[in-house]
C-alpha cells in the first residue's frame, strides 16, 4: 500500500468534515474564502473528527485486502464529521441519498445538510448508512459491537473508543465481553481506543498515566495492545497499516485454528491504541491559544470566522492545507487512485448489511403456547410461579433457533425462574472448575449471557438486535433504572429509523422486569422501585408497549406476541413468585388480544349498570383487587361490583395518543361515565392518572399504587406503629397494607365511595381494620403472612 495515496485519502476526509462544518458555499475553494461561504449558525464536533476517518480509512484497506466482512462502530462523541466523510467519498451516502452526488453540487448540498435543520445530526443517527448506534450518550460502542458478532462467525466489528466515552462506566465493564466471544461460532471485535488527549474541557484519565501502565490494563483484560503514534503523519499512518494488519491476521489465525480443531479456546484478542492529537491537522494556535492537540479544537476549532477578517483567513490556510485541488477533480469527484482504496458493493463500511439489520432479519420459529401453558380450571384456585412456563417456552425457543435468539441478564435468570434456558448453557469463555460442573450451566456455546452489569447486558442485546437477531433481557424490577437513559437512546433509534425509508423493520427490544417491587421479601425498601415504567411511558407511541400480565399463561401470550413484533420496545413487568392463575390459555390469548377486559368472576351483577369499577394492573394489585372484590361481594350481595383487568397499559391512554389506546366511548363502556373507579395499580398511582386525566369519568378515579412516602394518608391511629424499621423486611401483605393497595383497604374505600353503602357500611369498615391490624401484627410476630391471607 502507498503510504502517501493512503494519506491523502484521509485529507480528503478531513477537508469534507471540515467543510460540513464551516462551509454553506465554495466547496472546493475555487475562489478566496468570504464570509458570504460560511454558515451563519457553526455547529458540529471536529476534535475526534480525524482520528474517526482514519481508522475508517485503514478498516476500508483492510477489508479490501482480505475481503472481510466488517462493519465499523465509531463511539467517540458527536463524530458524525469523520465518519459520514468516508461514507461520502466511498459512495455509499450518494446511493441512498442522490442529492450528495460525486461532484462539486453533491459536495455543497453535503455541506450544507450537516448540523443544518432537515440534515445530519452531529453524531452518527439512523439517517447515516452504516451506523449502528447515535453515540450521542457515551459508553455503549464496545457492548454493541460484541452483541453483533455473537454467532455472526465472519463478521468483524472494528470499534473506536473515545478516551472520553473510556471513562464511562457502561464502556469500562464492556471490555470484559471478551470473556464471552467463541473464535468457533462467533466472529471477532477489534477495538481502537482513540487517545487524543482531551474531553470537552478536560484532559482524558487514560492519556495522561504511562504507557505501561496503559498497556498492563488492557493486557489485565486480555487483550494485546499495540500503540501507533508518531510526530509526522507517514509515521501514524505507516504503523497504523502495520498493526491493523497484524490485527486482522491475528483474528483469521484464532479463526482458523478454532474451527479446524473445533476446540474453542479464549485468545488474547488484538487491540490498538491509537495515540494523535485532538482535532489534528486543525491550525496550532489561534490568538495564541492553543487549538490542535488540546480541548479548544473539541467542536467548532474557530468560532467568529463571519466576524473576524483574521480569522477567516486563518480558516482558508486551514482548508486549503489539505490541498483540495489535488484530492478532487475539477468536477467534484474524488481522485480515482483514491476511490479505489475503498472496497466496493456490501463490502463498503456504509453499506455493510449488518449494519441494516432489518435487511438479514428472519422470524423466529415458534413452538405452541399450549404445550406450556398452565391447566386452569376455576379462577383463583391454582397458585403457580409466574415465570417458571415462560422459562420452559423459551427453552424450545432457543431449540427451534439456535443461531439467532438469546437470552440475556444481569445474573438473574435462575433467581427470575427461567433457569430451564440453562439446559442450552451459559455463554462462557473464561476458566471452568471442576466444581462448575454442579448445575454451573457454564458452556462456550451456552445460549444465554449472564455479566453483573446491566448496561453492558442491555448493549449486547442491542447489539445483537441491530444486526438482525433476536433476543430477551430479564432483570431485577428495581435496577432497570440503570439502565433508563440507555433504553431512551435505543427507542429513539427506533423512532428515527421509522422515518428512513431504506432502513429495514429490526426486532424488538424485549425486557422482562420481575422480582418487583411488591415481593422483596429479603430485600426491603432498597429493592422497591417502579420507576422504569414512568421513564419511558412519556415515549414515542409507535414504539413503546407497557405489559403487566397478572398470571402465567398471560405471561406467555405477550411473550408470544412480542418475539413476533418489531421496531418495538416491550416491557413486560411480572412477579416470579408463586400467584393465583386466573385464564387458561385461550382466554388469556383473547385477554392479551384486548389488552383490556371485565373479568366475570371477579364481578357481581355483571349484566347490571356497576355501582362500582375495581379495576386493577399488574399482579400483585389484581390478586388484592380480587380478594377485595370477593370480600365486598360476600358482604354485600346486592352491590353491583363490575372488576376490569387491564394488561396493556396504553389502553388507558386515549387512541389519539397512542395506537393501542381506547376510544372515549371504549373507555367508558369499561369504566362508565360517572360512578366511582377504584384502581390498583402496580407503580406510581399519579401515572394513572397522566393518562386518563382525559376522560370523562377521571373525576371518580381513585388510583393506589407505590408509594415512596409510605407515611402519607396512614391513619395514625392504627398503622403508624407498624411502619418502624421502614427500609428493612415486610412480607407481601404487609407491605401492600402499608401502601395500600391491599384487599381491605379497597374494600373500605369501595364502601366510603358508594352511596348506598356509606350508612350500613360503617360496621364493615371496622371489621375491616381489625383485619388489616390483624395480618400486621401475624407478620411482625411470625414473620410471614396469616395463612388465611396468603390466598
Amino acid at each position: 500500500m502507498d503510504i502517501k495515496v493512503l494519506i491523502d485519502c484521509w485529507k480528503a476526509c478531513c477537508y469534507v468534515s471540515a467543510g460540513m462544518i464551516y462551509l454553506y458555499d465554495n466547496p472546493l475553494l475555487k475562489e478566496p474564502l468570504k464570509k458570504e461561504h460560511i454558515k451563519r449558525r457553526l455547529l458540529g464536533h471536529w476534535g475526534a473528527s480525524p482520528g474517526i476517518s482514519l481508522a475508517y480509512i485503514h478498516t476500508s484497506v483492510i477489508v479490501k485486502k482480505h475481503d472481510l466482512n466488517c462493519i465499523f462502530i465509531p463511539g467517540p462523541g458527536h463524530g458524525a464529521p469523520g465518519f459520514i466523510a468516508p461514507v461520502y467519498l466511498e459512495g455509499t451516502l450518494s446511493e441512498y441519498y442522490p442529492q450528495f452526488s460525486q461532484d462539486e453540487d453533491g459536495l455543497r448540498n453535503l455541506f450544507r445538510s450537516f448540523s443544518f435543520p432537515g440534515g445530519f445530526g452531529s453524531h452518527c443517527t439512523p439517517e447515516v448508512p452504516g451506523s449502528i448506534q447515535e453515540g450521542g450518550e457515551l459508553g455503549y460502542s464496545l457492548s454493541h459491537a460484541f452483541g453483533a458478532v455473537f454467532d455472526n462467525p465472519d463478521l468483524i466489528a472494528v470499534t473506536l473508543v473515545g478516551d472520553g466515552e473510556a471513562e464511562t462506566g457502561p464502556l469500562a465493564t464492556a471490555w470484559h465481553c471478551n470473556k464471552f466471544l467463541n473464535p468457533v461460532r462467533d466472529g471477532a471485535v477489534l477495538p481502537i481506543l482513540l487517545l487524543n488527549g482531551y474531553k470537552i474541557n478536560n484532559p482524558s484519565l487514560l492519556a495522561r498515566v504511562e504507557q505501561d501502565e496503559l498497556l498492563n490494563l488492557f493486557r489485565g483484560y486480555g487483550y494485546e495492545p499495540k500503540v501507533v503514534q508518531g510526530k509526522e503523519e507517514w509515521e501514524v499512518h505507516e504503523a497504523m497499516y502495520e498493526y491493523m494488519k497484524l490485527s486482522i491476521e491475528k483474528i483469521l489465525s484464532v479463526w482458523d485454528d478454532a474451527r479446524a480443531s473445533k476446540k474453542p479456546f479464549r485468545p488474547r484478542w488484538p487491540m490498538i491504541i491509537l495515540k494523535i492529537p485532538k482535532g489534528w491537522t486543525a491550525p496550532k494556535e489561534v490568538d495564541g491559544h492553543y487549538v490542535e492537540g488540546y480541548w479548544r479544537s473539541h467542536q467548532v476549532p474557530i468560532t467568529d470566522v463571519r466576524q473576524n477578517e483574521a480569522h477567516l483567513k486563518i480558516l482558508e490556510e486551514w482548508l486549503k492545507s489539505y490541498q483540495p485541488e489535488k484530492l478532487f477533480d475539477d468536477k467534484g469527484r474524488l481522485r480515482e487512485d483514491l476511490r479505489l482504496i475503498f472496497p466496493q458493493g456490501k463490502r463498503r463500511l456504509g453499506a455493510n448489511p449488518h449494519a441494516n439489520g432489518g435487511l438479514l432479519r428472519i422470524p423466529l420459529k415458534l413452538p405452541n403456547l399450549k404445550g406450556f401453558s398452565v391447566e386452569v380450571k376455576e379462577p383463583a384456585k391454582v397458585y403457580y410461579e409466574n415465570t417458571k412456563p415462560l422459562g420452559r417456552f423459551l427453552k424450545e425457543v432457543l431449540r427451534a433457533n439456535p443461531e439467532n435468539f438469546r437470552v440475556f441478564g444481569p445474573d438473574e435468570t435462575y433467581s427470575n425462574r427461567l433457569y430451564e434456558v440453562f439446559e442450552f448453557g451459559k455463554t462462557w469463555m473464561a476458566k471452568i472448575l471442576p466444581e462448575d460442573e454442579d448445575e454451573g450451566y457454564l458452556s462456550p456455546f451456552g445460549r444465554t449471557v449472564e455479566m453483573l452489569s446491566e448496561h453492558t447486558v442491555e448493549g449486547m442485546l442491542e447489539g445483537y438486535i441491530l444486526t438482525g437477531r433476536h433476543g430477551i433481557l430479564n432483570t431485577y424490577e428495581g435496577f432497570a433504572p440503570i439502565v433508563s437513559s440507555m433504553v431512551n437512546q435505543f427507542g429513539k433509534w427506533l423512532d428515527i429509523s421509522s422515518d428512513v425509508q431504506w432502513r429495514m423493520p429490526l426486532s424488538s427490544l424485549n425486557l422482562l422486569l420481575t422480582s418487583v417491587v411488591w415481593r422483596q421479601d429479603h430485600n426491603g425498601f432498597t429493592h422497591q422501585d417502579p420507576g422504569f415504567i414512568n421513564a419511558i411511558v412519556d415515549k414515542w407511541p409507535n414504539v413503546v408497549r407497557l405489559y403487566f400480565p397478572p398470571d402465567a399463561n398471560t405471561l406467555l401470550c405477550i411473550m408470544w406476541q412480542c418475539l413476533q413484533s418489531t421496531s418495538r420496545i416491550n416491557i413486560i413487568v411480572v412477579d416470579k413468585q408463586k400467584h393465583p392463575q386466573y385464564l387458561d390459555i385461550e382466554n388469556a390469548l383473547r385477554h392479551v388480544e384486548k389488552g383490556i377486559g371485565i373479568w366475570d368472576f371477579a364481578s357481581n351483577h355483571v349484566e347490571e349498570e356497576p355501582d362500582v369499577v375495581i379495576a386493577s394492573c399488574g399482579d400483585i394489585p389484581t390478586k388484592e383487587a380480587i380478594y377485595a372484590s370477593l370480600i365486598l361481594k360476600d358482604a354485600f350481595p346486592d352491590l353491583k361490583i363490575r372488576f376490569v383487568n387491564v394488561v396493556n397499559l396504553f389502553r388507558l391512554t386515549p387512541n389519539t395518543e397512542h395506537p393501542d389506546g381506547l376510544t372515549d366511548r371504549d373507555f367508558d363502556s369499561y369504566f362508565s361515565k360517572d360512578k366511582p373507579v377504584i384502581f390498583n395499580f402496580h407503580g406510581y398511582p399519579w401515572l394513572i392518572h397522566r393518562l386518563t386525566y382525559r376522560r370523562t369519568n377521571h373525576p371518580n378515579l381513585h388510583v393506589r399504587g407505590y408509594r415512596e412516602n409510605r407515611k402519607i394518608g396512614i391513619d395514625s391511629t392504627y398503622l403508624t406503629s407498624f411502619l418502624k424499621g421502614r427500609g428493612g423486611i415486610t412480607t407481601p401483605l404487609q407491605l401492600a397494607i402499608l401502601n395500600q393497595i391491599d384487599r381491605f383497604s379497597i374494600a373500605m374505600d369501595v364502601i366510603e365511595r358508594v352511596p348506598k353503602l356509606q350508612g350500613k357500611g360503617g360496621s364493615f369498615k371496622d371489621k375491616l381494620k381489625s383485619m388489616q391490624i390483624e395480618a400486621l401484627e401475624y407478620a411482625y410476630t411470625y414473620g410471614i403472612d396469616k395463612p388465611e391471607f396468603e390466598g
